[in-house]
């Protein structure tokens, strides 16, 4: 059967598909747009398929915040290239991960490929843009952070390839604000410096105990006598907390503190014991766990 230009308009309306894939659906399907819809859809899935060994390390990272400071919310959605991370289908496609993170707070990713939000699947969205695009999309990770009694603070680096999410336990009776303001320092830290631990006591026995075996590999070259090797390597363990230990790491900003230092400032000036509880780091370049 002949297909019209406005029905095929009219399919690529409502899928986003291409014109060329809208016709092919609508003749296969003999002008019945459900079906056509759905194989679309299938196509959809189909290039999904293909593209799933192919690397997606570009994309977004978003984050937001409740207007309490009580809970924060952060994505990551890949693609293939820069190009399409910067196009408005992929953009519209994170926003709907993020409201629909907000809106629904599942559990993980395949929980949240189930929920359908504003009359949106995000499975079905998902299929739908890979195959009007042709490239491997895909929800990488979420995480909902809510703060209780504390504050949340977020950062997001230009070119929004970066994200961090910085949590503070018992505010008590201090200024939110200033408090917002220094967590909001320390998630520069963290997206500059990439901290791969909050405190040393947090570090791996298994890693402290490489590490002195390096130090005293290095202080055995240099001469030094085994019986001091020991203490050498367990006194430079100190320089590798400092490096790697958020809370004891050199302020970017300013290096004549350290972190822990903008911390203990305001507890002192507050009278009160904010602690760092957590924080996050997605960066679109990482290994994801």
């Amino acid at each position: 059967m002949a297909i019209s230009a406005s029905e095929v308009n009219e399919l690529r309306k409502k899928t986003g598909a291409g014109m060329m894939d809208c016709k092919k659906a609508l003749t296969e399907s003999e002008g019945d747009f459900e079906k056509a819809i759905e194989i679309l859809r299938k196509k959809g899935a189909a290039v999904a398929a293909k593209r799933a060994e192919r690397s997606a390390k570009e994309g977004i990272v978003l984050t937001t915040i409740t207007e309490d400071l009580q809970t924060a919310y952060m994505v990551e959605v890949n693609c293939e290239t820069d190009f399409v991370g910067k196009s408005a289908d992929f953009l519209s496609f994170a926003d709907l991960v993020l409201a629909t993170v907000i809106k629904f707070n599942p559990a993980n990713v395949e929980e949240l490929l189930t929920l359908t939000n504003d009359d949106k699947n995000i499975s079905v969205e998902l299929s739908n843009l890979v195959g009007k695009i042709g490239e491997k999309i895909e929800i990488s990770r979420f995480v909902i952070e809510k703060a209780n009694d504390g504050v949340i603070a977020d950062y997001i680096h230009h070119g929004s390839k970066l994200g961090v999410l910085v949590h503070a336990d018992n505010k008590g009776t201090g200024d939110a604000a200033e408090l917002t303001a220094i967590l909001k320092n320390i998630a520069m830290q963290v997206a500059s410096m990439n901290p791969s631990f909050l405190y040393r006591e947090e570090v791996p026995t298994e890693v402290l105990n490489n590490e002195i075996e390096i130090y005293k590999e290095l202080a055995r070259k240099e001469g030094k006598p085994e019986s001091v090797l020991e203490r050498i390597a367990t006194g430079k363990l100190n320089k590798y907390y400092e490096d790697n230990c958020l809370f004891e790491q050199t302020y970017v900003k300013d290096n004549t503190k350290k972190i822990c230092d903008l911390i203990a400032e305001y507890n002192k000036k507050y009278s009160v014991n904010v602690k760092i509880a957590k924080y996050y780091r997605f960066h679109l370049s990482d290994e994801k766990k």
